[in-house]
């Protein structure tokens, strides 16, 4: 296991004690604990190997040897025993937003529910009503967000089923019998959710790759498996399907399979009114098969340039690569620094020194420190005598760390009315502000749409934070007309962000392309609250492909030098 599944395991613990109400201490520490796992810059195997974990704060001798137990075997009978003395869907039940684990306890112990099922018909038949701590409002959200959570059932964040397709891949590739593999489907178009895992590979003992791949330790149970493919769920509960061809199908295959349909429809009719055929087995000229080492050269073949798999969905791709035009896609080396960024002085789990430390460790020419603004009391939002004590802290910081430019910032919420939170004295005090929304969601469109336009128009605002408010697979984003937004940050000169955060990828790829056609820039930022969130940008990057962006497109692929001119010309502006 590596150390997010490590993690993963003792949070499910932690949350397993709270439902039985054993001691708070207790949960607490398995929450403390796979914190420090997740934070740990050393490699988890070897710690355990050298038996090195008891030293690490926040690991006591208990914890350290379960987190062994589980790293050596993939298995930790506590964690069984726990989850056995619990009715099996009890967990489920804690995806619902605003069911923390009293009321689940409740929920289970009064109404007998423990599963969503039997949930969704509690609600139907009112029983929440009357129940202790609920009541109808309660019941109302909690049947809404049954509802939105049925519609994203068995699927996954794109970043979750990356990592477990990669360490698959990984394994595949080891094989003896592996000439070349490739992830494939969703994952590689970079879809923000995903059904399943599919990669493709060439081997010659098509049988023999399939069943070392059914035999992975990831892999709890064989759905199908026979001829060139087999279907497996792992452990975390996602399925994956590995399909093994011959080294001449492979590149027609890794083409095929990488989809999405509908642009491997448009890609058939294209090569029809050339007069070819292409499926997965091959590009045809009539009976004569035509010879591609390559996905590159079945799209030459075509008369197309390369296509990116992130633009793959039938959305003008084709029609770009028949004339040459396709964009020259922004790459992980062109992101030069990060903004959106939050530290222990609010909601974040690291300080101000360890984020900067480690943005500077990553080779980031800047960081862009935005803690929240006071009234998000929720994320302890600060108070002026609490802003000025932190950008003193970044005024020392930027002497110490000369190598990292260091920029002060806020998360200023949005209010209702669209007005900032601060007042202006203070507002003029950053070097940027990040807007963003993060109460009264359910606004109808039009009045939701004012309130961001109204405080787009504030001048001291620098860029829109995740704009639609989204929270993949759990909240829907609200109303909002999108063009608007586009239109007036193209108007008042405000960078549109596209929230790397995995959990929301917010800007949606969709409307990432109007904003390039209008020249609205955009800013990837990780929307970090702990040092490995500083790496979600890489999520953001392949979302920002997919929306077609170019380097010149976005705002943090600028070097540091034009940042500080940017941000130090918006500021005479604002002061004129």
């Amino acid at each position: 296991m590596n150390k997010h599944e490590v993690a993963r395991v003792l949070r499910e613990i932690g949350l397993l004690l709270e439902l039985k109400e054993d001691n708070p201490f207790k949960s607490r520490a398995y929450y403390n604990g796979a914190r420090a796992v997740e934070l740990l810059q050393e490699d988890l195997q070897a710690l355990v190997s050298e038996k090195k974990l008891e030293g690490i704060k926040g690991i006591g001798k208990a914890l350290s040897e379960k987190i062994s137990e589980l790293v050596l075997t993939g298995d930790l009978a506590y964690y069984r025993r726990l989850k056995a003395s619990l009715p099996e869907g009890v967990l489920e039940l804690l995806k619902i937003p605003g069911l923390g684990p009293k009321k689940v306890k409740a929920l289970y112990e009064e109404l007998d529910i423990s599963s969503l099922r039997e949930l969704e018909y509690a609600c139907k038949e009112n029983r929440l009503v009357e129940l202790r701590g609920f009541g109808g409002k309660t019941q109302s959200e909690v049947m809404a967000a049954i509802d939105y959570l049925k519609k994203f059932q068995d699927q996954y964040y794109y970043a979750e089923a990356l990592g477990q397709g990669l360490a698959l891949l990984e394994e595949i590739k080891k094989h003896p019998g592996t000439k070349e593999a490739s992830l494939a489907g969703s994952i590689r178009r970079a879809r923000e959710v995903v059904k399943d895992i599919d990669l493709v590979a060439a081997g010659e003992d098509t049988e023999k790759l399939n069943r070392f791949f059914a035999g992975l330790p990831q892999v709890r149970e064989v759905l199908e498996s026979g001829g060139t493919c087999s279907l497996v769920r792992l452990e975390t509960g996602i399925r994956a399907k590995l399909r093994v061809v011959g080294r001449e199908e492979y590149p027609y295959a890794l083409c095929y399979f990488t989809g999405s349909k509908e642009h491997n429809a448009a890609l058939r009719r294209l090569a029809g009114g050339k007069g070819y055929t292409i499926s997965e087995r091959g590009l045809f000229a009539g009976e004569k098969k035509i010879d591609c080492r390559c996905e590159d050269e079945i799209f030459q073949v075509l008369g197309l340039s390369f296509i990116p798999p992130e633009l793959r969905e039938d959305n003008g791709e084709i029609e770009a690569a028949n004339r040459g035009r396709l964009p020259q896609l922004v790459e992980d080396g062109d992101i030069k620094g990060v903004f959106h960024i939050h530290t222990s002085y609010s909601d974040g789990v690291n300080s101000l020194e360890e984020m900067v430390a480690e943005a500077a460790r990553l080779g980031f020419q800047y960081i862009g420190i935005s803690d929240h603004s006071q009234s998000a009391y929720y994320a302890l939002g600060l108070k002026e005598d609490r802003l000025r004590k932190q950008q003193e802290e970044i005024a020392a910081l930027r002497e110490k760390y000369p190598q990292i430019a260091v920029f002060s910032g806020i998360e200023s919420d949005i209010r209702a009315d669209g007005s900032l939170d601060y007042p202006d004295e203070v507002l003029d005090s950053f070097d940027f502000v990040v807007a963003s929304v993060h109460s009264h969601f359910k606004m109808p469109e039009e009045e939701m749409t004012r309130r961001l336009v109204r405080a787009m128009r504030h001048p001291a605002v620098t860029m829109l934070g995740h704009p639609t408010g989204r929270l993949l697979l759990a909240r829907e984003g609200y109303r909002v007309n999108m063009e608007t937004i586009l239109e007036t940050a193209r108007e008042n000169g405000v960078i549109i962000e596209l929230n790397a955060s995995p959990a929301r990828l917010d800007l949606d790829w969709r409307h990432l392309r109007k904003a390039r056609e209008l020249g609205v820039l955009v800013a990837i930022n990780p929307d970090a609250h702990r040092l490995e969130e500083l790496n979600d940008v890489y999520y953001g990057v392949r979302v920002a492909r997919k929306g077609w962006l170019e380097k010149k497109d976005v705002f943090n692929c600028l070097e540091a030098q034009e940042i500080r001119k940017y941000l130090e010309r918006r500021k005479e502006t604002i002061i004129r």
